[in-house]
C-alpha cells in the first residue's frame, strides 16, 4: 500500500529500533523522510538501504535536545524535501545503567529523563506544528510507554516523562483538532530492541512472560500502528492514547 505518497515525514531518533522500523514502514507507503538520530553510523546505513529502495531520504546526527540543532535540521529537512507532514516523535531514552529505586535517585537524572523524552517531543511538535496548521493538514505521533501506566519500580523518571507525553498529547490534539491536525501517543510494551538487551534481565524476562499473545514485540508491530495514524485512515482518530504490547495491560 502506499497510503502517504507525497507526504513528508520527520522521525527523531530513528536509526535503530522502534524508530528505524518506523522509518522503513513509512517508506514503504510512500513517504519521503527525514531522520535525526545522534548515531552517524546507523544513520548512514539506514540512508542507503532506503535509497536503494527507491524513497527520498534526508538524515542528520545532531542531538535533539538543542534546540538549535533541533531547529536547523527541521529547516534542512524542509528545504531538502518539503514541509513535514508527519511528525514521529521517538526519540527517548531510560536512565538505563543510572537507572536506581526512587530514594537513592539523583535529579541531574530525573532532567535528563526528562529532557530526552517529553521536552523533545514538545520541542519538534512546536517546530512543525506551525506549518502543518498554516497548510490545514497534519499528523502528529508522539511515542510514549506502557510505562506510564504500569509505573514500574525504579522507572519514577522515564512513567513521569511518558505520562507527561499523554497529557501533553491531549492537550494540543485538542487545540490543534480544528486546523486538520491530529495528535496522538503511542505506549509499547516490550519490543525487541538494542535498548531491551541492554537491560535483559529478570525484570526482562518477567515482562516478556506475562505478555498474553506470547512473544515479544517487534518494531515492526509499532510501526504499522504509527503507519495507519499518520495516513489518512487516521484522520478521525486525535488525542488517543494507544498502547500496543501484545494485550500486557489495558486502559
Amino acid at each position: 500500500m502506499k497510503r502517504l505518497e507525497g507526504r513528508v515525514a520527520i522521525i527523531t531518533g530513528g536509526a535503530n529500533g522502534i524508530g528505524r522500523g518506523c522509518a522503513l514502514r513509512l517508506a514503504a507507503e510512500g513517504a519521503a523522510l527525514a531522520v535525526i538520530d545522534l548515531e552517524q553510523g546507523p544513520l548512514t546505513a539506514l540512508q542507503t538501504e532506503l535509497g536503494t529502495a527507491g524513497a527520498r531520504v534526508f538524515t542528520r546526527a545532531a542531538d535533539c535536545t538543542d534546540r538549535a540543532q533541533a531547529a536547523d535540521f527541521m529547516a534542512a529537512a524542509d528545504a531538502a524535501l518539503g514541509p513535514a507532514d508527519i511528525l514521529v516523535n521517538n526519540v527517548g531514552q531510560g536512565a538505563r545503567e543510572r537507572k536506581t529505586s526512587f530514594l537513592q535517585s539523583q535529579e541531574e537524572v530525573w532532567r535528563f529523563v526528562m529532557e530526552v523524552n517529553l521536552f523533545t517531543t514538545m520541542r519538534f511538535s512546536h517546530l512543525a506544528a506551525p506549518g502543518m496548521v498554516a497548510r490545514g493538514r497534519g499528523r502528529i505521533i508522539n511515542m510514549s510507554s506502557e510505562s506510564a501506566v504500569i509505573g514500574p519500580v525504579g522507572s519514577h523518571d522515564y512513567a513521569a516523562a511518558k505520562a507527561g507525553i499523554i497529557g501533553f498529547t491531549r492537550a494540543v490534539a485538542r487545540e490543534l483538532a480544528p486546523h486538520g491536525v491530529t495528535v496522538n501517543a503511542v505506549c509499547p510494551g516490550p519490543v525487541r530492541t538494542r535498548a531491551l538487551d541492554r537491560s535483559a534481565g529478570e525484570e526482562a524476562r518477567k515482562a516478556v512472560a506475562a505478555i498474553p499473545v506470547g512473544f515479544l514485540g517487534e518494531p515492526e508491530d509499532i510501526a504499522g500502528m504509527v503507519a495507519l495514524l499518520a495516513s489518512d485512515e487516521g484522520r478521525y482518530v486525535t488525542g488517543q492514547t494507544i498502547i500496543v504490547n501484545g494485550g500486557r495491560w489495558w486502559l
